[in-house]
Order: C-alpha cells, then structure tokens, then sequence
C-alpha cells in the first residue's frame, strides 16, 4: 500500500478505513503510537508521549515544498513486504531534519509544543541525547541542546499528531473508532523517566532497584526479564496518579478508546532486581490496584478502556477488573490448554469483553492451528464446526466463532482476515530480532472480499 518503507499517515491510512467502512467493521485497534526501540518495537520508547517519525507521510511534506524531488524520489522503498526498519533508521529522521529546516514560519510548531508539555519534554529529550552521542541520560554532560536540532524534533511531533488528526477525522466521517494501546511501563533511557525522576524507583543516580516482567508463562519458560523501571506507587499516590492521568488524558485525545497494556500490574507487579539475570529471581509487590483504577477511570471520562487481564491471573486480579467495569480480554488462542472452564472458550465469553482470534504477541491462526498435533486441531475445528480438515475451513470456522460470541467487540488481525501463516507473524515474546516488521500491500488488502465480511457482520449483528 506504500512505497516509503513504511506505514504511514497518508493516502494508504484513509484507503484502509475505507476498507473497515465498506466490510461491516466499527473499530480499528493500533499499536502504540510511540517511537519504537532498537529492535522496533514499540512497547519501549524514548518517550511514552512522543511520536514514531517514521508515520509521517512524506507526500504531504513533498506537496507542502519541504523536500525535494530528489529527496522524495530517494525514499522509495526496496520492497513492499516487509517494514525497512534498518534504512528507516539511518535515513528517516535525517530527511525529516531537512524538511524541518525548511519550514519559514515556526510560529505554529512552537505554540503547538508549548500547549503540550509532554511533548516538549520529548523533543529536548531527543535533542539533547543527540547532543551526548546518544549514551544514557544518566551519563550526559551537555545539558544545552543545539536549537535547530531541537526544532527538528518538535517539528517531528507537530507534524506527526497534525496528519493523524486528518486520519482520525476521516475515520470519524467513515463511522470508524480507533482503540490506542497504552504500555503499562515506559523505558529507562526516556524523557518521561528523565523529566519525571522521583515518579519511578531509582537510586540516586538514575538507575534502577528493581525492573518489571513476569514470571514464566505460556510465552516464555523463563519468564520475561523486561528491564523497565518500576513506578513509585506511594508517591504517585500522593499526587493522585498525575503521571497516568495525563497519559490517559494524551492517549484519548489521540484514539476513541484504549487498551490498558498489562492491567494485572495494577494489582500486583512483578518485580525483579536490577542486578538480576533471569526473571525467574523476581517477585510479586501488591500495586495500587483501585486507586489506580479510580483514577484511570475518572479521566477516561466514559471513553472505552480495555484491560488486558492476560497472565497470571489470580482472583484478586479479577476482583479488581469486576469493581472497575473495564472489558476485559478473550484470546481464542488460550482457550485450547487444557482447562475446561476457562474464559478463553467462545461459549464463556461474556458481552464485557473483547474477543481476540490473537493478539499481537500471539502466532496467526493459521500458524496455530498448522503448529498443532492432530487431535489438537481436532479438537479446535470440532468447537468451531469445520466441516473439513482443511486448514483455511477451520481458520474461516474460528472467525465465524468468535462472530458469533457475546463479546461486546470482536478484533482480528489483519494477518487472519487473510488467512496468512507464521511467517507474517507480528512478534514472538522473548525474541529480540525479526519483529514488527510485517506490511500489507494494497494487492493483498483488495484480495479481501469486503461483501462477504460486511454480511458475516451483518448476520451477527456487528454492523453499526
């Protein structure tokens, strides 16, 4: 669908919401926003606030006049099938420095930037990490940023949410939602835990006692050691939770909802010492648990939130989740490990839910139910009445499941609406490299027959 090695806030964004409109859907849900990290992903960014440059259309800036046609004709991409992650890094935010610096009136950036402080924050963040040759924050000693550098980057974030708000209103017109996810942790090594260093549990230094993940699970025989720093939940508690407030606050003036990333660390938290090497030597903390939920809940203002109660999920968790009315979260692909009762089967689904054929950390449903052993599958197509053993029967059969369930809403990745395998797989838990990177073309997106989606969502009552 691009030819900039990437996603981005363009053409391609409408013609995709289009798509939405015309097969039955309602919702879109995104990934988070963010800039991603060194192995793209973006559930550990440099600021939780900021924008990934990389959505930022470079058509509209040609038509603006802020790059060139040698410029614009040297971004074409190489291939259309996977996200050019390594060429975005070395060239992207150097293009975009370029546009920036042709910009004549920076009147409107920098209202823009002083109405967002967060993003403020962001832009000084970046620029002076570029100025210390990219080390840590705790190791800079330059704390002066070069100020063309530091327009760069609030251009970057001016550009950004000005050609997203074009995309939202289009989708509002469409009759299009959009649901943002909100990683529950943010990066060391970012303007928030720079800029807000009292709000997290770091020594004197800026380094930290003690790092979030999880214990061993489905995902990961050793758990997942995530390396981020823990929040100081007494002193937010003081403040009435500021910091997860105005990022509540940031995500809905973005999105018409959002999904609540790992909302059993609200009730208790896994934490691990920094000095650990393996998450197998952490422990549970109690969290804040409804002080928290209070709070989110009041600045949500009746918008949508999701929570992913996925996990180790104890009582208490679900005592937390039936006391705050979030929907919660029902992966199809959990629902086949052996427990009879539960929430992960379609027939238990209940309508304060969302249903997932997967999610992002998960395989695709063809790659599960290809990965199973016969009686597995079986088993799988049985529930969901495949009449065949053919695979795409019973992925079609898995869909229609979930269609028909109580769940509230129903999401599917686009990888299973096309039917794909593991090799388009989005990411895999506990593996650093080959994530993130998966695209679809325009060919691949009008291979969808759009009729036949709109009547199955139609005939379950999912058309709005």
């Amino acid at each position: 669908m691009v030819k900039f090695s990437v996603g981005s806030f363009g053409d391609e964004a409408k013609y995709f919401i289009d798509f939405l409109s015309e097969s039955g859907f309602s919702y879109w849900q995104v990934l988070p926003f963010c800039m991603p990290d060194e192995f793209n992903s973006p559930y550990k960014s440099y600021s939780s606030f900021g924008a990934n440059p990389y959505f930022i259309d470079l058509p509209t800036l040609y038509e603006s006049g802020l790059l060139t046609p040698d410029e614009f004709r040297g971004a074409l991409q190489d291939t259309p099938f996977l996200a050019e992650y390594s060429r975005l890094t070395k060239e992207r935010i150097e293009l975009l420095s370029r546009a920036a610096m042709r910009v004549r009136d920076r009147g409107h950036v920098e209202r823009f930037i002083d109405e967002h402080p967060e993003l403020s924050e962001a832009a000084k963040f970046l620029a002076l990490k570029e100025k210390n040759g990219g080390i840590p924050w705790q190791e800079w000693t330059d704390d002066k940023p070069d100020a063309d550098r530091l327009f760069v980057w609030q251009f970057i974030q001016y550009e950004f949410f000005r050609q997203w708000q074009g995309v939202r209103e289009y989708a509002r017109l469409k009759g299009i939602k959009i649901i943002g996810d909100l990683p529950i942790y943010v990066a060391l090594d970012s303007a928030d835990v720079w800029a807000h260093r009292d709000e997290f549990q770091l020594d004197s230094e800026g380094y930290p006692l003690a790092v979030a993940g999880v214990p061993p699970d489905y995902f990961a025989k050793d758990g997942q050691l995530w390396g981020n720093p823990l929040y100081d939940y007494d002193k937010m508690s003081r403040d009435g939770y500021s910091f997860w407030r105005r990022r509540i606050s940031a995500a809905l003036s973005l999105f018409d909802g959002v999904r609540l990333d790992h909302f059993r660390g609200i009730e208790s938290y896994f934490s691990i010492p920094a000095t650990a090497k393996s998450a197998k030597e952490g422990h549970w903390v109690k969290g804040p648990g409804r002080e928290l939920v209070d709070a989110i809940i009041d600045e949500a203002k009746g918008a949508p939130v999701i929570a992913e109660d996925l996990g180790d999920i104890t009582d208490e968790v679900r005592e937390l989740l039936l006391y705050s009315g979030l929907l919660g979260m029902r992966v199809f692909q959990f629902g086949f490990l052996g427990d009879p009762v539960t929430p992960h089967l379609p027939h238990n689904y209940t309508e304060n839910s969302v249903a997932y054929s997967g999610t992002h950390d998960n395989n695709t449903l063809l790659g599960y139910v290809w990965e199973m052993d016969g009686d597995s599958r079986r088993r799988v197509f049985d529930y969901c009445g495949a009449a065949t053993e053919d695979f795409a029967d019973g992925v079609r059969a898995i869909k229609r499941t979930l269609l028909a369930s109580h769940s509230s809403l129903v999401i599917f990745p686009i990888q299973d609406i096309l039917g794909y395998g593991a090799d388009t797989r989005m990411n895999t838990p506990g593996r650093a490299e080959g994530n993130w990177c998966y695209r679809i073309t325009r060919e691949q997106l009008d291979s969808i027959d759009r009729h036949t989606l709109r009547e199955q969502n139609r005939l379950f009552g999912r058309v709005k």
